[in-house]
């Protein structure tokens, strides 16, 4: 009896642990969704596949995977209610302006850092 009892209490709580990772991952791809990246994405796939729509149409079934590893690595990092807290402010006004922006900044930033890059790169090589 006592591993019976033993047996429906591990499964009840790996069943809540479940629920809880489910949860917590489908919180986490929305999060990445409303940070612009899932746009960015799909920009990528129309440039790419603008001319082949079959190839276009299964492409987009790579992004629901890739949102996943995403997820995986945010969760590594924050915790459930620290991914609801930035749902919520990629909801307001602000963070919806950031969203929109984000990669535009990105890709300036990254162009920088390129410069900055080659620079370094530069004085490196006066002392080799």
């Amino acid at each position: 009896m006592k591993k019976i009892l033993f047996v429906c209490m591990l499964m009840l709580t790996i069943t809540v642990k479940a629920q809880e990772n489910t949860e917590f991952k489908d919180v986490t791809v929305k999060f990445i969704k409303l940070t612009g990246a899932g746009a960015a994405f799909e920009n990528a796939i129309g440039q790419i596949g603008a001319g082949v729509s079959e190839a276009n149409k299964e492409a987009n079934k790579t992004l629901e995977p890739l949102y996943i590893k995403m997820a995986d690595i945010y969760m590594a990092e924050f915790t459930i209610d620290e991914i609801k807290e930035l749902v919520a402010f990629y909801k307001t006004d602000l963070g919806k302006k950031l969203s929109e922006k984000q990669l535009g900044l990105t890709q300036k930033a990254m162009i920088f850092g390129q410069s900055w890059g080659m620079e370094v790169q530069g004085i490196a090589q006066k002392y080799n």
